[in-house]
């Protein structure tokens, strides 16, 4: 392995990552920021206004249950085979692949969302394996600058998304979707290329050899194991939801597709994860004892993750709920320069990054200090849990919002600068801690595979909002939401919002009994 750290000195191959990152987000946010919106006005002008809505949401969540689905795919190519710096490299180009469809189909549907499946699948790529590959260039000597540098790496993921959402609607509203799906691709093609200077600075961690105690081994040895005297009740509890994943894709075949498959992935590996816990102690002496407590480990984290899904489900839609929500508030207008400047619903989404490049330094230099001088310990897990209460928070400042526009009273959109505020201060605690949590608790061998199972939470959280945007055009449904006096949008605003504050309070019980670990390399 080449190792070009210094011991006890922060890598100086870094600033090449964060400059990747930087580019990267402001392409894939600039792009997606406008998505919502550019498919209501645009391209779904075939549809009856009054179903383009709903169906630009479908579209947006499942775009991004695609580019956060793609990951196991990039984790285990690069686990496996390639290595993270040749998969990264080689997913960028499929990455600005999609990018110049987008600029170049704007008026063609399905030529559009081929171009969003190439990013799907081109972000997806990547998604996992940048942060692992940026906790390959430390090791114990220098992993004290790791919790810095990630935050700054998270950073400048949201000076990428600022600029992003602040400029693209205006690029939409005044030169057209070829340019303002053209910049983003631009912006690709520069992330690409400092990826790629950085090559002869870079620690490569070699894709792991076949390994006969490999997590799937270990799993299957679990599994198949008999014991004397007893059945096999893992093995049956991961054959029930075998046939339940089935179930589900084949009834999606027939429905939703996306659903159907997501909803079987989610059941396959949730009672597989169960029935390996069942039996995992019967693949010692099949496997190393470091092989069989690596997937304990893995199964643990599993659960954490699992825990983490509804707050996706809430933040995400920012870029969907809470558009079409502005879209229907009296805009903003600010004197800029002797002139006006009226904000677009989309741009209100800078407030977001913008809050996040605030809010990152003064936790690290002001909150959590002052909190360990009077003895509390913010601990990532006891962030995280905070972090998902405060999203459910910002949910119920929404859904008053929207109660007040259902009951025809005119809103200003500066009131969706309250939620944004406690969604951001949530966001800070869950999904920039949760990037150096996944790393440091994953076994060596398993980094890429765990960094796509963290990403995967993004996927199941928007799974939830097209199940419950899917239960919603049930009539039946409509006709009891209404019946409690809350209109549609607003009775779903109040359910993510119950969702989350339910997921922090389990959240917070589990994290009581969680042993931490420290899976960083050895200097």
């Amino acid at each position: 392995m080449q190792d070009q750290v210094s011991p006890g000195r922060l890598p100086r191959q870094i600033p090449f990552i964060i400059a990747n990152e930087a580019c990267e987000r402001f392409s894939f946010y600039g792009m997606r920021n406008i998505l919502t919106p550019f498919l209501i006005s645009s391209l779904l002008l075939f549809l009856p206004e009054a179903e383009r809505a709903g169906e630009a949401k479908h579209t947006f969540h499942t775009f991004v249950i695609g580019v956060y689905f793609f990951p196991l795919l990039g984790g285990w190519l690069a686990d496996r085979f390639f290595g993270k710096y040749h998969t990264i490299l080689w997913f960028s180009l499929i990455y600005c692949a999609g990018h110049a469809c987008l600029a170049a189909f704007d008026d063609n549907l399905k030529g559009f969302y081929a171009g969003l499946a190439l990013i799907a699948l081109g972000s997806g790529g990547i998604k996992p394996l940048v942060a692992s590959f940026m906790g390959d260039q430390f090791n114990q000597s220098n992993k004290k600058y790791a919790n810095a540098i990630y935050d700054a790496f998270y950073w400048s993921i949201n000076l990428g998304s600022f600029f992003a959402s602040l400029l693209m609607p205006i690029y939409l509203k005044n030169y057209g979707p070829s340019v303002a799906f053209g910049i983003p691709g631009v912006l690709m093609a520069l992330a690409t290329l400092f990826f790629w200077s950085g090559r002869r600075k870079y620690v490569y961690v070699p894709p792991a050899p076949p390994n006969p105690d490999s997590f799937t081994r270990v799993c299957r040895s679990a599994l198949l194991a008999r014991a004397p005297g007893q059945g096999r009740p893992g093995l049956a509890t991961a054959a029930f939801g075998a046939a339940l994943a089935l179930a589900s894709v084949v009834a999606g075949v027939f429905s939703d597709f996306v659903i159907g498959a997501c909803g079987g992935l989610v059941l396959f590996l949730a009672f597989g994860g169960i029935g390996v816990a069942q039996q995992l102690e019967r693949a010692r002496g099949l496997h190393a004892d470091a092989a069989v407590d690596g997937v304990r480990a893995v199964l643990r984290l599993l659960i954490v993750f699992a825990l983490i899904t509804p707050f996706w489900s809430l933040f995400d839609q920012k870029a969907s709920t809470w558009i079409v929500q502005a879209n229907a508030m009296v805009p903003v207008t600010i004197s800029w320069f002797g002139g006006d400047f009226t904000f677009l619903p989309a741009q209100l989404q800078a407030l977001n990054p913008m809050l996040v490049m605030l809010l990152i330094p003064f936790n690290n230099l002001v909150l959590f200090p002052a909190l360990r001088r009077v003895g509390f310990q913010p601990t990532p897990l006891r962030r995280m849990t905070t972090g998902i209460a405060l999203t459910g928070v910002s949910w119920i400042v929404i859904g008053l919002i929207q109660v007040a526009l259902d009951a025809g009273t005119p809103v200003s959109m500066a009131w969706q600068i309250l939620p944004y505020v406690i969604l951001t201060c949530g966001e800070v605690l869950v999904s920039a801690t949760g990037l150096e949590f996944a790393y440091s608790q994953a076994p060596a061998s398993m980094k890429g595979a765990i960094m796509s199972f963290f990403n995967l939470t993004v996927t199941v959280g928007s799974l939830w909002v097209l199940v419950v945007n899917a239960s919603v055009k049930n009539a039946t449904v409509i006709d009891a939401i209404k019946s409690s006096g809350f209109e549609v949008m607003a009775f779903q605003m109040f359910f993510f919002a119950g969702f989350a504050l339910l997921a922090a309070l389990v959240f917070g019980l589990y994290a009581r009994r969680y042993q931490m670990a420290d899976y960083y390399r050895s200097a």
